[in-house]
């Protein structure tokens, strides 16, 4: 069974593709389904239809190829709950709808004009640029916001706050002089007290459906009205970097968030806006405070965090989750741009950025490739000059009665929608069979948690259904509903098809979110303890040997990668917080609660790649006897890549060899690393950081933290290789451990 191509059809990767009809069958690793909902965004054999969709009367599900459609009786039978639903007169035997061919499991429903919204009401951005930045980081960040500017489509609104001690609100209708409503940032301000203050009023009764209009006011203005007084507001912002000497500049970011969201609510644009936070150090006074300006005391580390030293830590972080929930309400995404050679607070911010869906870089300066890609990225135009951005996105989960939804991971908000279906035992975002993330993109991806609802009588073999419901609003305001139906057979407790259906690699991802939303309220050790103790129930379960015999254990081949990718998640840095610090662990979980599955297994095992003279790049073992002298090698962590060349091939660079014509064949072998590493940088988002590094520099240790320790100070025999200096266990100790605990049932 070809996992991949699967996922290319449906946008899912099961971690089980064939269920067992009672929980009684441990499998250890959940039920689950990795579900990327616009994976397909780019197919163009995806069928777009023009009209809404039908839906079951009972249960909500859309018209699928699963339905039983009576042609005489014009009645369709729901797979779902066996509710008997009309069809139109439309749909005949002879002229059946794209939705009802099998070959269509998913398609996108495109209604008509009506769910656009008014012409000129766009999506709405809110720039925060934290001023207490240095002169020279601020020229930067100004000429790549006055050229956003220009990117930006006619129908979005703008608006401009910039912080330091005080928050400053920018009233865009005055071009000729500067206006600005200034808040005092130690404040926690309402948004009944923002309204007040900019004398916004609340709108007359709507009708239903009816899209309120946009206040009054000169905060937040489209961008035709207001080009030139915005560019010149950019223009005129300066650095009040003038501190003084053993304190940190002031920032009051967390008021500012909280005025810029509060701004949005008054204006009722709830239909697809982003906050852009752009600064360089963390908050030191107001709500979501970090650390004091005080020098002397240094910011919280993950010691301090676990330890209760952190003496800020717990009340920023409450702050910010009452932020993350207004930021659901009004369906408003948080992105936070930290350019700074410290940490800035991206720890406490994780919360609101993640469940907003919003981006987060962590980047030395605003003239780092980071930066300046990752936000040209996002504010990519179609072919019809709109935004390449989604907004205002749900996911709602229709399944067989003999399935229950367990609960969601990943940039999602339950919304607590209860049916019969929905299971009291929650995992992560849980209780509902309907999530909202504020945001999408076509690589967004939710792991979604299930079990067998015992309380049906399950038959061996019969079929059951899971169908994906998603709804979201696109750049040009349309709203879009796609649908992707699947469907999977029930198998006896003990029928081999299980192992067969057994996705190793979807499976990995989801236990490195599981594991990481262990890690929010347990010790590393405690994690690791876990993940060793289901890795030795499970292949003590699906492992093939004579008990209490190490050396007869064998695994089949599609649960033969699992111990290694679990063997890399415990020595991950997403567990092992030893040598990062908390802004830095936030943003790698961030990350992998949001990657699918081939992103998430790049994080957790990095790819390796060897060049040399003997022929085309190859796959090598990440070990650290893949290193050589003659050769050079491409690692790709995800976050990283780096290109590591051996000490010969060091030495013949310095000497300059690639410029002499007779060594043509060296220069040729230098190139191809750096094209397949740009091409690596190209295609990711957010964009990787490349590491150019010699044998034994002091950068190959961005390589050598990942490398299997099969060569220690304490190895008796080298074989002239490279040496690791740890007391990590190699992968061959692991196993061989792993083996013998197995056996023993």
């Amino acid at each position: 069974m070809d996992f991949v191509e699967l996922e290319a059809v449906e946008g899912l990767r099961w971690s089980w593709n064939s269920w067992p009809v009672t929980s009684k069958s441990e499998l250890i690793i959940p039920l689950s389904i990795m579900c990327t909902p616009l994976m397909q965004a780019q197919a163009t054999e995806l069928p777009l239809l023009p009209y809404d969709p039908l839906l079951c009367t009972r249960c909500g599900a859309v018209l699928n190829p699963y339905a039983r459609l009576d042609y005489q009786s014009r009645i369709w039978h729901c797979p779902f709950c066996s509710q008997r639903n009309p069809f139109p007169r439309s749909i005949a035997d002879t002229n059946l709808p794209a939705e009802l061919f099998p070959t269509y499991t998913t398609v996108e429903y495109s209604p008509s004009s009506s769910s656009f919204l008014p012409p000129g009401i766009g999506p709405a951005f809110v720039f925060v640029v934290d001023i207490s930045t240095s002169e020279d980081e601020l020229r930067l960040l100004k000429n790549e916001l006055l050229l956003l500017l220009h990117h930006l489509p006619d129908n979005a609104f703008v608006a401009l706050v910039t912080i330091d001690s005080m928050v400053y609100l920018h009233d865009l209708r005055y071009s000729h002089c500067s206006r600005l409503v200034i808040f005092h940032g130690e404040r926690q301000f309402s948004s009944n007290q923002i309204r007040k203050f900019l004398n916004t009023s609340r709108p007359h009764q709507l009708h239903l459906g009816q899209t309120p209009p946009v206040p009054k006011q000169g905060f937040l203005l489209p961008i035709t009205e207001c080009e030139f007084s915005i560019t010149a507001a950019i223009e005129d912002i300066h650095s009040t970097c003038n501190i003084r000497s053993g304190s940190r500049p002031p920032r009051s970011t967390g008021a500012a968030i909280s005025i810029a969201l509060g701004l949005l609510e008054c204006c009722l644009i709830n239909t697809g806006s982003r906050i852009m936070l752009f600064t360089s150090g963390p908050a030191t006074l107001g709500p979501g405070l970090v650390v004091d300006s005080d020098l002397r005391h240094s910011i919280r580390t993950h010691h301090d965090i676990f330890n209760g030293q952190a003496r800020h830590h717990a009340k920023s972080c409450s702050f910010y989750k009452q932020i993350s929930k207004r930021l659901s309400d009004g369906s408003v995404i948080l992105d936070l741009f930290a350019c700074s050679l410290d940490q800035v607070g991206a720890a406490e911010l994780r919360e609101p950025v993640e469940r907003s869906g919003g981006f987060m870089i962590l980047a030395d300066s605003f003239e780092s490739d980071q930066f300046r890609k990752c936000l040209r990225h996002l504010f990519k135009r179609d072919d019809e000059g709109y935004l390449k951005m989604n907004f205002d996105a749900t996911i709602e989960i229709v399944t067989t009665k003999d399935v229950k939804i367990c609960g969601a991971l990943g940039p999602c908000v339950s919304l607590r929608k209860k049916n019969s279906l929905v299971s009291d035992a929650e995992v992560g975002q849980g209780g509902t069979c309907m999530w909202k993330l504020n945001t999408l993109t076509d690589r967004t991806c939710i792991a979604f948690f299930f079990q067998v609802n015992d309380e049906q009588k399950i038959q061996p073999g019969s079929a059951f259904l899971v169908q994906f419901i998603t709804r979201y609003r696109q750049g040009n305001m349309g709203l879009r509903k796609r649908v992707t139906t699947a469907a999977r057979r029930w198998v006896a407790n003990h029928s081999t098809d299980i192992a067969a259906g057994f996705d190793q690699e979807a499976a990995a991802s989801v236990m490195a979110r599981l594991a990481i939303l262990r890690a929010e309220t347990c010790y590393a050790r405690d994690v690791i303890r876990w993940l060793d103790d289901t890795l030795i129930r499970f292949t003590s379960k699906f492992g093939d040997y004579v008990p209490e015999d190490p050396s007869s254990f064998r695994l089949s081949s599609n649960f033969s990668l699992y111990p290694q990718f679990m063997f890399h998640l415990r020595r991950s840095q997403f567990i092992d917080v030893c040598n990062t610090t908390p802004d830095e662990t936030a943003y790698f979980r961030l990350m992998l609660n949001r990657e699918g599955v081939v992103g998430s297994l790049i994080m957790i095992q990095p790819t390796l790649f060897q060049y040399s003279f003997d022929g085309p790049p190859v796959p090598v073992l990440l070990d650290i006897r893949s290193i050589s002298p003659d050769s050079i090698l491409l690692f790709d962590s995800f976050f990283h890549v780096v290109i590591h060349y051996g000490s010969k091939i060091a030495q013949w660079k310095k000497l300059g060899y690639e410029r002499d014509p007779n060594h043509e064949n060296f220069r040729k072998l230098l190139e191809a690393p750096e094209l397949d590493a740009e091409q690596l940088v190209a295609e990711r988002v957010p964009v990787p950081k490349i590491i150019r590094c010699d044998q034994y520099s002091s950068q190959a240790r961005f390589l050598l933290a990942k490398l299997n320790p099969s060569v220690t100070q304490n190895s008796t025999y080298t074989d002239g290789s490279d040496i690791i200096f740890t007391d990590d266990l190699s992968l061959q100790v692991f196993l061989d451990q792993l083996q013998v605990l197995a056996v023993q049932g």
